[in-house]
């Protein structure tokens, strides 16, 4: 008995650290944030609580739904691109070889970039005067004068930026694509090669069922990333024009900070919160499905 109660207090010893860690960093703050989102609360002036208007507030903003449907439509834009086109660059540089893998490492270079930075890059790029992307377009001929691809357009903007993003981000999901194709066992794939399967077929019917884990979860990371998009579009366009390329993020960014709406950020984080948990419960129920 007293031998037993030494192990728990051991593993309660044990488990501490990461209990409080999690109390402080998750569990606090998100009380804190409910308990915000209840107030109207402007940081000069003390808290008064007004229970839900905050959401009703957030429901009727027209800039809300600008903001909340135009980051759906980036990432229904940028998602299918960054999950096909890293699973297309894996199925061209999973084979080992030297060149295979140094055709990975290029490609993998700029995730390690700091988003911040890659996104100041492609703004100098995008440029309409100075930038190289005019530069080859108008030496090409396929433009007959510069195009002005941030801050005009809301639908130029969201593919520039999106182009930006891609470049940044699909050696990510390139690497993890490649790890599950080279861990499907060897023996299958030569078995559909003995029963005169072709390379797609293979693709099609062997590989890709056994890596579906790691595309949705892929998938999964790639959908959360972009709901939580926020420097891009903050460096290159700043929410122009007239707040069109606003994402949700950066919508509770102006509430919070320039406008002092606390309690008012707090519920749109909330909103966006609640969002992302829908997508990863539809996540995990696939990937139960593709695991039975």
């Amino acid at each position: 008995m007293q031998r037993t109660r030494s192990n728990r207090l051991t593993g309660l010893a044990y488990v501490a650290p990461a209990l409080v860690f999690v109390l402080v960093f998750t569990v606090y703050p998100l009380g804190r944030m409910v308990w915000m989102s209840l107030h109207n609360w402007s940081l000069i002036a003390e808290p008064r609580f007004i229970g839900l208007d905050n959401f009703r507030q957030a429901f009727s903003d027209r800039q809300f739904w600008t903001s909340f449907l135009f980051t759906l439509k980036y990432t229904a834009l940028i998602t299918p691109v960054l999950i096909i086109g890293g699973y297309l660059l894996a199925l061209l540089t999973a084979p080992v070889s030297r060149v295979r893998a140094f055709t990975r490492t290029v490609i993998f270079v700029p995730v390690v970039i700091g988003l911040g930075v890659s996104s100041l890059l492609w703004y100098w790029l995008f440029s309409t005067d100075f930038g190289v992307i005019n530069r080859i377009l108008l030496d090409l001929g396929l433009i007959d004068q510069p195009v002005l691809w941030l801050g005009v357009d809301a639908g130029t903007s969201n593919f520039a930026i999106s182009t930006s993003v891609v470049w940044k981000v699909i050696g990510f999901g390139m690497i993890l694509f490649v790890g599950a194709i080279q861990a499907v066992p060897a023996e299958i794939t030569e078995a559909s090669l003995v029963d005169g399967a072709g390379y797609w077929q293979r693709i099609g019917r062997v590989v890709l069922p056994l890596t579906m884990r790691t595309v949705l979860l892929v998938t999964l990371v790639s959908v959360i990333g972009s709901l939580l998009a926020f420097d891009q579009f903050y460096i290159m366009t700043a929410g122009q024009p007239q707040n069109e390329t606003a994402t949700s993020v950066f919508f509770v960014y102006l509430n919070s900070f320039p406008y002092l709406k606390l309690g008012y950020g707090a519920a749109l984080s909330l909103i966006l919160a609640v969002t992302i948990l829908a997508f990863t419960i539809v996540q995990l129920v696939l990937t139960r499905r593709s695991e039975s």
